[in-house]
């Protein structure tokens, strides 16, 4: 079913009879949770939790996912208190799936089945339906690309298993000798697989630095969330590296990840991913790269034609996704600790906005 008729058929028939069967009009937020759990089709992943007939049967799995999106949607920092919420409202708990209060979940069950979503990448497998099955056939003019600071409550680790570099050789070159420049790692993406270039990017807890919008260095411990967002404040792809990671070396890899679900015509970027390996591989997905310019060598700042100042507005809406997801969907309320659980509790927030601005587009 299209977006129009999902629309219609949420609107017209499925609110008022939730609205029949629970005893109430449904509040805003219980309306947003059952759009984004219809338009995600989470039954069709449900089957994942189903008992094999080995061990114990799972208890409330599929019922934990959705409490676990409405958790996002209530932007709720811990999962205790949220608990505490869903034994007092008793519609988004029997939304949920539970009738009674006293057939809640345990905390540490909640906790248990969170590490089981981090293992299987559930959230960033329906992330990728929703994007795949409602932009896929569409042709998308711009992306917009950009990171935002992840701060974390864990401890700073140094990277598991670097050596350190060997100092470069000081000095001109003697007479015949010669020196053969090392590429950097983001002329080497270029050449790689998605793989390949995922495998190399640094994932573990760290501190990290970056000018704000007033030209002020600011600091945090964590990560760093690197994310394309398409016309519409519709996010396409995302991944977590270390805090210290340079926004241009997850260019590549995110362009990767876009360019298999997603077609786009331009791809929108800022200063600091202005490369030419960047252009070069843009150029090689057929896009056209507006990405401003960094005089870091020249000392002088190249200007935007019209066509492409108007364009580079469009970059905007990366900035919106982040602050969406910071503000509404628990982007800087991090209780989880470890790569993977961070990745998987941003992931409930941009699975939240997703479909929130799929309806919004219609």
């Amino acid at each position: 079913m299209n977006l129009p008729g999902l629309w219609d058929t949420i609107e017209k028939y499925l609110f008022p009879g939730l609205e029949e069967l629970l005893g109430g009009e449904l509040t805003n937020k219980e309306k947003e949770f059952v759009r984004i759990c219809t338009i995600t089709e989470l039954d069709q992943f449900s089957h994942e939790f189903e008992w094999c007939g080995f061990g114990r049967p799972p208890k409330d799995h599929f019922n934990i996912v959705k409490a676990y999106i409405a958790k996002s949607v209530y932007n709720f920092d811990t999962t205790r208190s949220f608990i505490d919420f869903l034994k007092s409202s008793t519609k988004i708990r029997r939304l949920c799936g539970w009738e009674f209060a006293k057939q809640l979940p345990h905390e540490s069950t909640f906790s248990r089945v969170f590490a089981e979503i981090t293992a299987s990448q559930l959230c960033q497998r329906i992330h990728e339906f929703l994007v795949v099955k409602h932009c896929g056939d569409t042709l998308v003019p711009h992306i917009s690309r950009d990171s935002s600071a992840i701060e974390a409550r864990e401890k700073v680790m140094s990277e598991p298993g670097a050596e350190p570099k060997a100092p470069k050789k000081r000095g001109r070159p003697k007479k015949g000798e010669i020196r053969i420049k090392e590429k950097t790692v983001v002329e080497k993406q270029v050449d790689r697989s998605l793989e390949e270039n995922l495998k190399e990017l640094p994932t573990h807890c760290n501190k990290g630095t970056k000018k704000n919008s007033n030209g002020y260095k600011v600091s945090w411990k964590g990560y760093k969330l690197h994310l394309d967002c398409i016309d519409g404040d519709i996010p396409v792809a995302g991944l977590l590296s270390s805090a210290s990671l340079h926004d241009s070396q997850a260019a590549i890899p995110l362009a990767q990840i876009s360019a298999q679900r997603i077609t786009n015509l331009y791809d929108l970027m800022d200063a600091a991913y202005d490369s030419p390996s960047i252009h070069k591989f843009s150029h090689l997905l057929g896009h056209k790269s507006i990405i401003d310019h960094n005089p870091r060598k020249t000392g002088e700042k190249k200007i935007f034609d019209p066509p492409e100042k108007e364009r580079y507005k469009q970059r905007s809406s990366v900035e919106r996704v982040f602050s969406n997801l910071k503000d509404n969907y628990g982007g800087r309320m991090i209780r989880v600790r470890g790569h993977a659980k961070v990745m998987t509790h941003l992931m409930f927030g941009i699975i939240a906005i997703t479909a929130n601005q799929l309806f919004k587009t219609i």
